[in-house]
């Protein structure tokens, strides 16, 4: 009994209704990706309360590796999950279950490899990043710790992916959940209990993965799972990890191209400001990330749904999902306008008590806030093409907003406003990105039918 349930569970996405499919997937990814973005802003919290106002604008610095770290993880996992869910909607499952062991292979080797090439250069990095001699210890002190758990850090988020797009959403968003709990636990036990200062937060965060990653290695062994580790599933097979790497190259490029983004951020910031100032844009990042979280979460709950009836050829159902998701995406991005715009200084209290950084990062927060329910749309429609294989179109429209509008704004406007032009160029560059996007949707949508 318990057999055919687990191999039917993907196959409701060709049948149920996609209003229920879509809450019964993005509801417990929201919950999950929004439980990971709170346990991102306590570390922040706990370092600025725990640590110091430099505390903050080290962790800041190491954003740009953390993107990178995080766009050799997307490589692998969106691409896996989206082969899986295509896959699995023409009930291809020996391949479906090839693509769950090249995933875990991978991913070994991608973290292995990111840890090593790092982990010498760290202080130069850093340093080409913008620190100071004030920062520059502390963003050291926390990579450090962050590099050494980075293959425990891949293979967790991988298999995370892979759960959903097997149709575990629930699972998928417990197995965050318990990262979450166990790190907001730790953290404050290690910075404010043993002094571990910023290593203690790094350190929790490690350990929580690890704890987290044991549970779905536990599921993945089961053999009553349509899905499951088995002997001759983990050599890698090219025709895979093609497909996989052109439909994660999206999302790569896209994390790239943000590690690139908020090296010129920083650096923009430190030249026309302080090591405050960049302390002030890793308080709004923070911010941005929560809002951002919760709508990855409504796209990874769109992902197998749209990629599923892609592949059994139902695109009516395609466009339905689609144009829900873009419904609740606006609506979210559109209260995070509302929250920010209105609540800016406590928002900003709760990371911070140093005035001068308050005041900071209330004027960014109103500034990069202005035009965030357009995101809420490009997020949502980026990811349509990225959930049907359309990924040339999805690396397009990715690299556009980042590479073709941001990186222009970065360099230009900061030379007349300073300060104030670094903080532009984000909604200047939402803004147009947004317009694009919309137009390549619909023409796209036009074409489905």
């Amino acid at each position: 009994m318990n057999n055919n349930s687990n191999h039917n569970s993907p196959l409701k996405l060709g049948t149920e209704p996609v209003g229920k499919l879509l809450a019964g997937y993005a509801v417990p990814a929201i919950i999950a990706m929004t439980a990971a973005s709170v346990y991102n802003m306590v570390d922040s919290i706990i370092i600025g309360q725990g640590v110091g106002a430099m505390a903050i604008a080290g962790l800041a610095l190491t954003f740009p590796l953390m993107n990178l770290a995080a766009a050799f993880g997307s490589f692998v996992g969106v691409g896996a999950s989206t082969v899986i869910s295509v896959k699995l909607g023409q009930r291809d499952y020996e391949n479906a279950n090839l693509a769950l062991g090249n995933v875990l292979i991978l991913n070994i080797v991608i973290g292995i490899a990111f840890t090593a090439l790092c982990f010498p250069f760290l202080d130069p990095v850093f340093r080409f990043f913008g620190a100071s001699d004030q920062t520059l210890p502390y963003a050291r002190e926390y990579m450090e710790v962050i590099l050494t758990g980075n293959v425990i850090t891949h293979i967790y988020f991988g298999l995370n992916a892979v759960l959903r797009a097997a149709g575990h959403p629930k699972l998928a968003m417990f197995t965050t959940l318990t990262s979450v709990v166990i790190n907001c636990l730790l953290a404050p036990l290690f910075v404010f209990g043993f002094g571990w200062g910023i290593r203690g937060v790094a350190w929790a965060t490690v350990i929580a993965q690890l704890i987290s990653l044991a549970w779905q290695i536990v599921h993945f062994l089961r053999p009553d799972q349509l899905l499951h580790f088995r002997k001759g599933i983990y050599r890698l097979k090219r025709t895979l990890v093609s497909n996989i790497f052109a439909i994660g190259l999206s999302p790569f490029l896209m994390n790239l191209c943000s590690c690139l983004i908020v090296i010129l951020i920083n650096r923009g910031l430190k030249t026309h400001g302080s090591d405050l100032t960049i302390g002030a844009y890793g308080i709004v990042n923070r911010i941005i990330f929560l809002f951002a979280m919760i709508i990855m979460g409504l796209n990874q709950g769109m992902q197998p749904v749209a990629g599923y009836n892609f592949g059994a050829r139902d695109y009516r159902r395609v466009t339905q999902v689609t144009k829900l998701t873009i419904g609740w995406g606006v609506g979210i991005a559109t209260f995070g306008f509302l929250v920010c715009h209105l609540f800016p200084a406590t928002i900003i209290g709760w990371f911070t008590s140093d005035a001068e950084l308050v005041r900071m990062a209330t004027s960014g927060l109103h500034i990069v806030f202005a035009v965030f329910p357009l995101v809420g749309f490009q997020m949502v429609a980026t990811n349509f093409f990225l959930s049907v294989g359309m990924s040339g179109k999805a690396i397009f429209l990715s690299l556009t907003r980042q590479a073709l509008f941001m990186i222009p704004c970065l360099i230009i406007l900061p030379q007349f406003f300073g300060v104030q032009g670094v903080w532009i160029s984000l909604p200047a560059a939402d803004f147009t990105a947004a317009l694009l996007t919309a137009f390549m949707l619909f023409r796209q949508l036009g074409k489905l039918g």
